[in-house]
Parts: C-alpha cells; structure tokens; sequence
C-alpha cells in the first residue's frame, strides 16, 4: 500500500509578519496546503493521503481541505510531532495502527509548501522507493558549494560534480523506517537533518530521483511571488 505523507508543520517565521502558518497563506485564490495536496490527491495510488499538523491547526486545516477538495474521503489530518522525523513516525504510527505495516508498505513525504511537484516525481518516489527501499528527490547543484566551520573562513570547497540539492518528495518503505528509526540512539536522532539521513547513517543506500528547479519551497515572501508566476504559467 502506498501512503502520501504530508509535513504540514512550519510556522512560517521566515516568511514575515504573517498571522497563520505559510502553509495557509493562499495563492492565486487557494491556500498553498491545498495546491500540495491536489498533486496527491488526483493520483490513483494513494490509499491515502495523511496530513499532519501542529496540535492547534488539525480542525482547521480539516475545515480547509474540506473546502477546496470536497470529496476527500481518502485525506485525514493528524497531529505532528515536536521534529520533521517525529511527525514523519507519527504518520507511521497512524498507519500501522489503522491498516498495519508491511514489507511493501511506502510512504511518499512531502512538504505541504512545495505545491509544484510533478506527477512523474511521485511516479518515480513511488517506483524507486518499492525496488530501493528509500529515495530523495535532488536536483544538482548549479552554484558552487562553500563550507565553513567556524562560519567566518572556508573549510572546504567541494566538488560541484557530486554536489546535489534536496527537494521533496523523500520516500521510503514504512517497516524499514521505522526499524531504523527505533534503532538510533538519542545522540544519532539529535543531528538528523531529514529521514534519508536516517537509512545513510545505518549504511543503507538512498536512490535519487531528478527533481525540478521549480519544485520551489515557498519559504521566503520572495517565493510567493514566484510562486504566483509559476501558477500563472500553469494555468495557460
């Protein structure tokens, strides 16, 4: 079975003086959580597609999605957790709990702010993620990549031919997941970035899938207004 899991718990404190979570803020007439799920939601290989929430926002973002995707028997909204990982075992925990986990079991996590994905990017989550056992989605680096330690000097340059840029969606087998996860000690779970560190950290590989540049995550008020010329292309 294949589950979409959608991360929905930002607070948007980057994108300004804003008085509801970036998720919520609507372009082009449409909160951006519901341009996300849509890309999901008209894809036939989705048991179902699991939101999750800060605690606070589960009703309303019920009431949404109710709203602008009215026959949406197979969306449920349910609590995150404190971290991206937590939220994203949570979401393990609500499948297992509601239909159990299998081998085969895959889960598609999403951002709830990257409403571009393409649908041949979920195919491919979908396909890799079933023969792989995990995926990222990447796009490779364009700009040349500058580390710094001490942030004030350069550490290291690395090579550009190797350097990536992660997008969303991550997917992985739901049972390995969560095998791993309870594997790691509390000192590993403290510097996770994101799951696929998760399956690197206990050598296990993670395929790529290509990306796009305009899978954007609209985090910046810059990005809204990308965000609305994207749309705007879309729609012609």
């Amino acid at each position: 079975m294949i589950y979409a899991v959608i991360a929905a718990g930002g607070i948007g404190s980057r994108m300004g003086n804003v008085e509801k979570p970036k998720q919520y803020l609507k372009i082009k007439d449409k909160p951006i959580i519901a341009h996300t799920v849509e890309k999901f939601f008209v894809n036939d290989a989705f048991r179902k597609i699991i939101i999750l929430t800060p605690a606070q926002w589960v009703n309303y973002t019920k009431e949404l999605l109710a709203k602008y995707l009215p026959q949406n028997d197979k969306v449920v909204v349910v609590k995150g957790g404190d971290t991206r990982n937590e939220t994203i075992m949570n979401a393990v925990r609500y499948i297992e709990e509601t239909d159990g986990l299998d081998d085969d079991t895959v889960i598609v996590t999403h951002d709830a702010v990257r409403p571009f994905v393409t649908a041949r990017i979920i195919d491919e989550n979908i396909r890799y993620a079933l023969e792989y056992g995990a995926t990222d989605t990447v796009v490779a680096a364009t700009d040349t990549i500058v580390e710094s330690v001490d942030k004030q000097t350069i550490s290291n340059i690395p090579d550009r031919k190797m350097m990536y840029q992660g997008q969303t969606p991550q997917s992985f087998k739901a049972k390995k997941l969560k095998e791993l996860y309870e594997s790691l000690t509390d000192a590993e779970k403290d510097i996770l970035t994101d799951a696929c560190k998760i399956f690197s950290m206990k050598g296990c590989p993670v395929h790529l899938v290509r990306g796009e540049v305009h899978n954007i995550k609209i985090t910046y008020p810059y990005d809204l207004r990308v965000a609305k010329a994207l749309l705007d292309e879309e729609i012609k």
